[in-house]
């Protein structure tokens, strides 16, 4: 059947013609998607404008307008029929039997009519009053009768909307986030409706009227063709139910699927989820562009008026190297280079996620069209990228979109394509198993304060439903896919292994503390015989928490979390009993001897840098060395004061610590004096590394007494608005008991922060203690460092004298 056959019918049979050959249309195979939509919206046209022609006659200054979907020219099978008859207010009584002779026949057959009678002023002021009219009215569509009316009334309410924008788009945004309170997001639900949550048709629509306010534009790339994928998917709803609806119940999912030709549910639920995600994604960067315009009109005037007229400069403030915080985004520097900087995505999005800022969609898609793809193994930047933007919390999330609605995260991680969109069809999961493993490390952030390895726990939390995407066993596919993954990120044999076990095992602990007998030593045995030390133990207790968390309310109590702290408690027992005594001082190089004794001599601070690089992963292909970044060592005769006045210099400069080791050096025989070596990994937050000669100058002013870097570091902080960033967990300071015999050990767990390891060594100094050595490492945002200290004899600590430095250096950093 043709287009034309349609619409012959319509005018051989009348009313009766239109159903038949409505029914034909909805029922004839070739006929699917957008032209059928546009098919039956001309069918359903030609059939009023009979309606209205008949019921005319020489009644004049009257027109039939769609408006809503109707409007648009998509009619879905069940859809309401979205009419305004429009008149010039001459001869109210003849328009009302208009109405009759339009209405009536309509609702005879059966079809769900939205309609009004109104003047163009009525229109109008209902539209002013009314945001849902007005939206409506935006796709003011004429149907019969005075086209000089209807354009009239189009151009009037195109006007209105543009005038009333700054006032009519806040009150838009609200309603779509009531909205989305109320129903849910499209892109996470079993049984999601179409046009009511958010990411559905709605938006869709809501974008439409902010493009046509000209006040900002939403991303036009794949926007069209999600809507006409939510549309099809209505489409084949109406068809296989019979009714209007729009919500997709789990029982009706499969015969929707086969309607639209698809594999299964799942498929078809995947669809409405990439769909629902680029109209998500769309929506959140077109509000944030709306505000954006409203704030600089807002105060562009006084600015003028400041400045003396002309544009104001928008403020750049750095972040990090390439990516600076321009107008509440994160945008590109001017000099960054995509094209030789393959980390720029992982630490603009790391900047990003601290600050608690969004990325700007222009320095994303820039990026995603320009950016090399990252060396195998990754170069340790990245890798401590990739950590800290896992360990951001909560802001993570909108980052990490960001780089997937560009195809980043697929780039950088192929295997997580598999898991993108795909459904959870458990009544226990609340989101798809992409979202489910962001909001694991989002929850897996909260308890970095409790492991000695928030690095591989975060990226734990990121891999331990990966293997979601495969046949089988998840966590068996998934410890295949980890070990995989985790070597190409740059992870070292040991640590690969350690997160392999992470995925393999990550519900061991839940599933045996719920399902087994704890009094059982066999049990406890098994565990721990599959876990295998304490590290790993303390890992998967931590990611256990967050996995569950992040499930839903129904997967977590405190019964839960009480059996499996018992079970944890039960197989560290077994565990216990390794010697976790000072690890052994390497011996010394002969430049750090040469530097050793060049202190001695000078009676001062003497440094070298270098660039610090390390071997490739053995099972790469490539031999060439990884870059760490820039090696520091700095030899200092032993005096107090030396670890904050080094680490304050440096935090001066803008050096950012990624590992740090404090011991005091044996020197040759025949030299005399007392010397303490610290071997530093730096590297610059953004710009070029410092002088040497100047860190030196510095140091020795720091050392002295004459360089106030408190003031310094305060001046600063002053000087750069605090940004609202990340809430990080607390910091936790605790003493390892046993872990040495011949220093007290006090463990520090922070949020990284320029200043952190001054403060840390000031706090030190203050309390009186001797340090003994220190072995200090940033693992993404977090520091993790440990202080072997004693009393001024050289003992260790007495358990009140520890406990009470440990609680004096936490409120420090808390402070």
């Amino acid at each position: 059947m043709t287009s034309t056959d349609v619409h012959k019918d319509v005018e051989d049979s009348g009313p009766s013609g239109y159903a038949a050959a409505r029914l034909r249309l909805l029922q004839e195979g070739a006929w699917s998607g957008p032209p059928r939509r546009s098919a039956l919206a001309e069918l359903t046209d030609d059939w009023l404008s009979g309606l209205f022609t008949a019921g005319a006659e020489q009644l004049r200054g009257v027109s039939l307008i769609a408006v809503g979907g109707y409007g648009r020219g998509e009619l879905s099978p069940r859809s309401d029929l979205d009419l305004v008859l429009l008149h010039d207010g001459s001869d109210s009584g003849a328009v009302a039997a208009l109405a009759d002779r339009i209405w009536y026949p309509v609702w005879d057959l059966g079809l769900a009519l939205d309609h009004s009678v109104r003047t163009p002023a009525e229109a109008r002021k209902t539209a002013g009053e009314d945001l849902k009219v007005q939206l409506g009215l935006l796709d003011a569509r004429h149907i019969a009768g005075d086209l000089g009316l209807t354009a009239g009334l189009r151009t009037a309410v195109l006007a209105d909307w543009r005038n009333q924008a700054p006032k009519r788009l806040p009150e838009l945004q609200e309603l779509c986030a009531e909205r989305a309170e109320r129903q849910g997001e499209l892109q996470y639900l079993l049984e999601p409706d179409l046009k009511e949550a958010r990411g559905g048709l709605r938006d869709a629509t809501a974008l439409r009227a902010v493009a046509a306010s000209w006040l900002a534009d939403a991303p036009r790339e794949g926007l069209d063709d999600a809507r006409r994928r939510l549309l099809d998917v209505r489409d084949a709803l109406h068809l296989t139910t019979g009714r209007a609806t729009d919500r997709l119940a789990l029982q009706e999912q499969d015969q929707v699927a086969a309607e639209l030709g698809l594999l299964d549910a799942d498929t078809l639920l995947r669809q409405v989820y990439e769909a629902a995600r680029v109209i998500s994604y769309a929506s959140d960067v077109t509000w944030r562009e709306v505000g954006r315009v409203l704030r600089s009109r807002a105060v562009r005037p006084r600015l003028r008026a400041m400045l003396g007229g002309g544009k104001p400069v928008a403020e750049r403030s750095p972040l990090a190297e390439g990516v600076v915080e321009q107008d509440g985004e994160v945008v590109l520097a001017r000099a960054a280079r995509p094209d030789r900087d393959p980390v720029l995505p992982l630490r603009a999005a790391a900047a990003a996620a601290q600050a608690g800022l969004p990325l700007s969609l222009h320095a994303v898609r820039r990026m995603a069209a320009g950016v090399r793809p990252l060396p195998t193994p990754w170069p340790a930047e990245a890798r401590e990228q990739l950590v800290t933007l896992l360990g951001s919390g909560q802001p993570t999330i909108e980052v990490w979109e960001a780089l997937e609605a560009e195809g980043l995260i697929t780039r950088m991680l192929p295997d997580w394509e598999r898991v993108r969109c795909r459904p959870q069809r458990n009544a226990v999961h609340i989101w798809t198993v992409d979202r489910h493993l962001i909001e694991t490390a989002v929850r897996a952030s909260e308890f970095t304060r409790r492991v000695h390895r928030p690095d591989l726990l975060l990226v734990a939390a990121l891999l331990h439903d990966i293997g979601k995407g495969w046949p089988g066993d998840h966590s068996v596919a998934g410890e295949i896919i980890a070990k995989d993954v985790a070597a190409r990120i740059g992870f070292d044999r040991d640590d690969v292994a350690v997160l392999a076990a992470l995925v393999r095992h990550h519900l061991l602990l839940v599933d045996t503390a719920t399902r087994r007998d704890l009094e059982d030593p066999a049990t406890v045995r098994s565990v721990a015989d599959a876990v295998g030390s304490q590290g790993t133990l303390e890992l998967l207790h931590a990611l256990t928490e967050a996995d569950a968390l992040a499930t839903g309310p129904a997967a977590w109590s405190s019964w839960r979390g009480s059996l499996v702290a018992d079970l944890v408690k039960r197989v560290g027992a077994v565990l216990a009993g390794n010697d976790l005594d000072e690890p052994e001082e390497a011996a010394p190089t002969a430049e750090q001897e040469r530097l050793a004794i060049e202190a001695v001599a000078t009676g001062g601070p003497v440094l070298s840098l270098r660039a610090q690089t390390e071997a490739p992963v053995d099972d790469q292909p490539s031999g060439d060395p990884e870059p760490l970044g820039v090696e520091l060592v700095i030899a200092v005769p032993d005096q107090p004061g030396v670890l904050p006045a080094v680490a304050g210099v440096l935090a001066v400069h803008r050096l950012t610590v990624r590992t740090a080791e404090l011991s005091a050096q044996d020197l040759p025989d025949g030299v005399e004096g007392s010397v303490l070596l610290l071997n530093w990994r730096v590297a610059a937050q953004y710009g070029s590394l410092p002088q040497a000669a100047r860190l030196r100058a510095d140091l020795v002013r720091a050392l002295d007494g004459s360089l106030d870097i408190a003031g310094r570091l305060a001046e600063r902080d002053a000087a750069y608005p605090r940004r609202r960033g990340v809430v990080a967990p607390a910091a936790r300071v605790t003493v390892a008991s046993a872990a040495s015999r011949h220093a007290t050990v006090i463990e520090v767990r922070a949020q990284d922060a320029p200043g952190l390891l001054f403060r840390i060594g000031r706090a030190l100094e203050d309390a009186g203690v001797r340090m003994r050595s220190a072995h200090v490492s940033t693992l993404g945002a977090n520091a993790v460092d440990a202080f072997y200290v004693t009393d001024g004899k050289g003992a260790p600590l007495s358990a009140g004298e520890a406990a009470s430095v440990a609680r004096k250096l936490e409120e420090t950093l808390r402070g």
